[in-house]
């Protein structure tokens, strides 16, 4: 006859002297506690206990985000993120900037050098190539990304593009930063939703077969401090928590209109040939007004959004009234500060120039025009050298 196996759970004395030496969550970097519910790393002493001997360790806020896709907010502040940060330059490690191609200014960290330290050299990869357009050539890219981060004064030693999502050059990133690090540590580092911890998870895939080490979700801020990754010289690949931007879209909607703002799909171009005084709605989250266009001609204005999120012309006459109406119904999504109304930013082009709202999407237009673009207070409007 076979007898049933007990499961050894650990006792409290033992999971107190472990949480003493240090115990981390596998899936965002906390240090594991049991004592307050609302701080990062989490987990009953009951759930611990039973946790003990895995070698995957789970906070309750992975656990739950892992498989019922819910969140749970913990303290963490700005200064938090910065203070992390600011260790990697005491370091002698090669940094390794993810940045969004999608929302490449909101993906930005100003003064990352300081951060990271002035001779740390720093590898950039464009993450989510994929949701631009196909034809726009990846050396034209890597171009213009190099021109935005020299107006920064980051002088990056390469610059690759890429798809966490779907890699198809993963070996060749993994070659370079072999070559680039020189057997120093690796950093990764960047804002939040850029998919480091994803671009990550697609190493260690890589590397050791194991999918899904470390948690990812749309969710600003998921890793919430340092993850180490051995590599086969006994230095680390190190997953940093991502900064948060409080200017990105992401923070103004509800978690279940995330998907409007982080587009997962290959992005389709809308163009409108728009008269003077004419008005295009994005959804309810921003909104573009046309107040002079090209002389004798239409004005073609070309939209870089979701491709869920709809597009509405009206005529500018009205425009206000038009939202207030039908915001929430004909115009939705809406920030969860609806209420608080939309806020207006004038700009004229002097060459070709991306209007972009800082973590939603970006409008192409001609030189020579006149617009608005309007957003939740808080979230950044502003030209940019075309893109496309």
């Amino acid at each position: 006859m076979l007898e049933n196996e007990t499961k050894q759970v650990a006792s409290k004395e033992e999971v107190e002297e472990a949480l003493q030496d240090g115990l981390y969550c596998i899936g965002c970097g906390a240090r594991m506690q049991t004592t307050d519910q609302q701080e990062a790393g989490y987990l009953p002493m009951s759930a611990l206990q039973k946790q003990l001997e895995s070698e995957q360790l789970l906070c309750q806020r992975c656990f739950r985000l892992r498989h019922y896709n819910e969140i749970q907010p913990v303290s963490l502040t700005d200064d938090d993120f910065i203070k992390l940060l600011h260790q990697v330059s005491e370091s002698k490690a090669l940094i390794v900037y993810v940045l969004d191609l999608f929302d490449f200014s909101g993906s930005t960290i100003p003064g990352l050098p300081r951060f990271v330290g002035q001779d740390n050299p720093i590898y950039v990869i464009g993450n989510k190539v994929d949701l631009l357009p196909k034809s726009l050539k990846a050396n034209k890219i890597k171009d213009w990304v190099r021109g935005q981060l020299k107006d920064q004064g980051i002088k990056p030693v390469a610059v690759d593009l890429t798809s966490a999502a779907h890699p198809a050059n993963l070996d060749a990133i993994l070659d370079k930063i072999d070559e680039l690090r020189a057997g120093r540590d690796v950093y990764v580092v960047g804002t939040t939703n850029v998919g480091k911890s994803t671009l990550i998870n697609q190493i260690i895939k890589s590397k050791t077969g194991v999918q899904e080490l470390i948690t990812t979700s749309r969710f600003p801020g998921t890793t919430l401090d340092q993850i180490a990754i051995p590599l086969d010289d006994g230095r680390s690949l190190i997953d940093t928590p991502g900064i948060i931007k409080a200017d990105q879209y992401a923070h103004q909607v509800t978690d279940k209109d995330l998907k409007y703002v982080l587009p997962k799909n290959e992005i389709k171009a809308r163009t409108y040939q728009l008269n003077d005084g004419q008005t295009v709605f994005i959804g309810g989250l921003a909104r573009f007004d046309l107040i002079t266009g090209l002389e004798d001609a239409k004005t073609g204005v070309t939209f870089y959004f979701e491709n869920n999120l709809n597009l509405h012309r009206t005529k500018l006459v009205g425009a206000d009234e038009f939202y207030e109406k039908h915001q929430g119904g004909l115009l939705t999504p809406v920030p969860k500060s609806a209420d608080s109304g939309l806020i207006s930013h004038e700009f004229k082009t002097k060459t070709a120039a991306d209007l972009v709202i800082a973590g939603l999407g970006f409008i192409t237009l001609p030189a020579g025009v006149t617009v608005k673009g309007y957003a939740p207070t808080g979230v950044s409007v502003f030209l940019r050298k075309a893109m496309i």
